[in-house]
């Protein structure tokens, strides 16, 4: 599957805040806090903004390629396809002389209001952040306005840049786990 993600994030929330906000506006809760695990690769040739994520999310694993075109909402274009084994799809991976460049961990928490998906993203060493992502840009305003987030508390970074706003460089850290 390709195409482009239609997403903002809210930074540094209370998840219990956000699931009441969420849930007291008609959305529901998904899935319960889940791990998910990735391995993030360099594309063959390496080019910045653009990467490989094979990822575990405790009921799907799935390998894409990740390139980010602006900060815009529509910046991100993802080619995503499912695979059966994450274990088997790195070791195919290896295979194919593809070396992760780190190994990541984070919790999330999905909802869902109307068409729209909200993921609640803890990561190691930064505060928890709010997702919200859905089939056009408008949606997403509009959903964060259901929520009585203003649109200056918006961001459509990518994770990445994220750690950079608390001075970590996420790029240098190659094995980020939970404690």
């Amino acid at each position: 599957m390709a195409g482009i993600e239609f997403e903002a994030k809210v930074l540094d929330v209370d998840p219990a805040k956000i699931a009441r906000l969420i849930t007291d506006a008609g959305g529901t809760c998904m899935t319960g806090t889940r791990l998910m695990r990735r391995y993030v690769y360099d594309t063959i040739p390496a080019m910045p903004g653009r990467w490989v994520r094979l990822r575990d999310t405790g009921s799907e694993i799935t390998l894409c390629v990740k390139q980010i075109t602006t900060d815009a909402v529509d910046g991100t274009h993802e080619t995503e396809v499912a695979v059966d084994n994450f274990e088997e799809a790195a070791a195919l991976l290896r295979l194919t002389g593809l070396t992760p460049r780190s190994y990541q961990e984070n919790r999330r928490t999905s909802y869902t209001l109307g068409a729209v998906c909200l993921e609640v993203d803890e990561w190691p060493r930064i505060p928890p952040y709010l997702e919200i992502e859905a089939d056009d840009e408008t949606q997403v305003w509009m959903t964060a306005a259901v929520l009585g987030i203003d649109h200056d508390q918006l961001t459509s970074i990518n994770t990445t840049k994220v750690y950079g706003l608390y001075g970590i460089d996420l790029d240098s850290i190659a094995d980020l786990r939970f404690e």
